[in-house]
């Protein structure tokens, strides 16, 4: 995180939410409240005159919700990060997030400490994803679910295979039963895959395999 404040743009269709969370973040001396806006097509245009290093956006909202409001700020600037910071902890609703694009994900649980680890974390270039929203998708820790270009065509069918497995949160142990092969070959796939895929970790795996639909 530079040593300027982030400058931060708030939507969350409660208004009380809104005033507590911009109350919340105020205390921190790295970042600026822009902007607060319980419609998000409001905040789109706030953001397309004004810009934001960060958006902080609920999911579940009448005029825009949070993927909308995604892909919205993204048309404006490519570059634009976004933050869910939500209740919704639906599997499905999360890997919906996770394949647009967004840079975080939190649920509204979390306390103020998670929340300005995930703003740094985010502002630093990287992605943040609460525990919860890991354990729903079944995963371990430290995401970084980008991958490189042309992924899939370095990718063997045995990669593939054991990438949908270890989405279905299989053990290395599992696999290898499974696959009728040994552990340290599993491991040495995994870690193939990791390279390929430009992943730190099996989380990164997964958001990939959920990004690119390969969990059905």
């Amino acid at each position: 995180m530079s040593t300027g404040k982030a400058r931060i743009l708030l939507v969350d269709d409660h208004q009380i939410v809104l005033e507590s969370l911009s109350l919340l973040l105020t205390s921190f001396d790295q970042i600026a409240v822009v902007g607060k806006f319980t419609d998000g097509r409001a905040a789109m245009e706030y953001f397309k005159d004004n810009g934001a290093d960060l958006i902080i956006t609920d999911m579940r909202m009448p005029i825009l919700n949070g993927v909308e409001v995604c892909v919205e700020a993204r048309k404006i600037d490519p570059a634009a990060k976004i933050l869910m910071l939500t209740m919704v902890e639906d599997a499905k609703q999360i890997r919906e997030a996770i394949k647009i694009g967004v840079n975080g994900y939190v649920l509204k649980m979390a306390d103020a400490d998670e929340l300005f680890l995930a703003i740094r974390t985010i502002m630093d270039g990287r992605k943040y994803f609460s525990n919860e929203v890991i354990i729903e998708l079944a995963v371990g820790k430290d995401i970084d679910p980008t991958s490189k270009p042309g992924t899939f065509a370095k990718l063997t069918l045995r990669e593939l295979e054991i990438l949908r497995l270890v989405g279905q949160e299989m053990s290395t142990n599992e696999i290898a039963e499974k696959l009728f092969i040994s552990v340290p070959t599993v491991e040495t796939h995994r870690r193939n895959l990791m390279q390929k895929i430009g992943a730190k970790s099996v989380v990164g795996l997964v958001l990939f395999a959920v990004k690119h639909d390969l969990l059905a």
